[in-house]
């Protein structure tokens, strides 16, 4: 079985040393432990060695397991990183901090009703689906800047950066590298790039937030 708090302590080991390679401040990456699935017997030990940001991919399940946790800790914060449904947007905009999934028109309209009716704003990430992949969510490539240029100036919505989940069966770098790419072309600071297997690849090429569950929790059941 894995031992969350030393994983931790390894995985953040490992970002420092790939921030420095990179000759960048490794204060500047944001680790989103991503809890989806696990419960608090090992959620709590990771929250006790000072890891404060966590991500979840389905708003019911971040609705019943964080209010508790919330309510005890203080500064934790939570991240949305899996799709969202225009069902879910009003308790996505309530719970979450940040929403890496902004992946449709629709969801970009149904976020900007809600963020001005709770007068609440969480940061928003643009996913990109940089593989054109069918049965993935995301903003293809090429109508990335269309997109934002929607969601900023006719839609108001603050978005912080980009986000992808790069092709299995291809090499992650390019897809990060296509991503940083188009950020810069927009204007964005942000991105949501690299999980378990690939971090370090991430954070060479500018990721901002890595997205790490079970190289800290252990696989999933």
């Amino acid at each position: 079985m894995t031992d969350p708090v030393a994983a931790l302590r390894d995985i953040r080991s490992r970002i420092e040393i790939a921030a420095k390679g990179a000759g960048r401040d490794p204060a500047s990456i944001t680790l989103v432990a991503v809890s989806k699935t696990y419960g608090d017997e090992l959620i709590l030990p990771v929250i006790e060695s000072s890891q404060r940001v966590f991500g979840e991919n389905r708003v019911q399940e971040a609705k019943t397991k964080w209010p508790p946790l919330q309510a005890r800790i203080p500064n934790l914060e939570l991240h949305l990183i899996g799709p969202l449904q225009s069902n879910k947007v009003k308790e996505a905009v309530e719970l979450f901090d940040a929403i890496h999934t902004v992946d449709r028109p629709k969801i970009a309209e149904a976020l900007a009703a809600e963020i001005k009716r709770q007068g609440r704003s969480p940061k928003l990430f643009v996913q990109v689906n940089t593989g054109e992949e069918p049965q993935k969510s995301g903003i293809p490539p090429q109508m990335t800047a269309a997109f934002v240029n929607v969601c900023r100036n006719k839609l108001e919505l603050p978005i912080t950066g980009l986000m992808c989940i790069p092709p299995l069966d291809e090499e992650a770098a390019l897809h990060f590298g296509l991503l940083a790419k188009l950020a810069a072309e927009n204007g964005l600071e942000s991105l949501s790039m690299g999980m378990s297997e690939d971090f370090e690849t991430a954070i060479a090429l500018g990721a901002t937030h890595i997205r790490v569950g079970s190289a800290i929790f252990g696989a999933r059941s």
